[in-house]
């Protein structure tokens, strides 16, 4: 021919590795599958702790003005929380009513929510027992 030594395709050496990938796939699948659920579920309670830090603080600021009450830093903050998606917070604000605070005093404001009502996943493994806070403290801006 032209000086070319013919080369086989395949070697009739070559072991027999029907199925193999089936069974690798069968060993890491599962593995994978568990990590990119708990990717998911730490990435939504970060997402809805930072959620609940901005609440806290938008309800801090409407604490923060002359003759606010408590239900007004409940609004500001179920308001903030229902553009991000989520439901079923509870918030405290200290001291209540917030126009209570002298000038300068603080008023703290803390939103909680169980992870399980926010959670993307049917049912949450890692955190379904967790509570989710977030915080805010803003100084009084007007005197009494």
């Amino acid at each position: 021919m032209n000086g070319r030594a013919k080369i086989p395709a395949t070697s009739p050496r070559q072991p027999a590795r029907r199925g193999a990938t089936a069974v690798e796939f069968a060993f890491v699948a599962p593995v994978f599958f568990v990590l990119v659920l708990a990717i998911i579920e730490f990435g939504r309670a970060m997402m809805v702790q930072s959620l609940l830090v901005g609440a806290a603080e938008q309800g801090a600021r409407a604490g923060a003005m002359a003759n606010a009450t408590a239900s007004d830093v409940s609004t500001s903050v179920n308001s903030y929380l229902t553009s991000g998606g989520v439901a079923g917070a509870s918030t405290t604000v200290a001291p209540s009513p917030p126009s209570s605070a002298l000038s300068g005093q603080s008023i703290t404001v803390t939103v909680t929510v169980p992870y399980s009502s926010v959670s993307w996943l049917p049912s949450p493994s890692y955190l379904k027992t967790k509570t989710l806070t977030g915080s805010a403290i803003v100084q009084r801006e007007t005197g009494q």
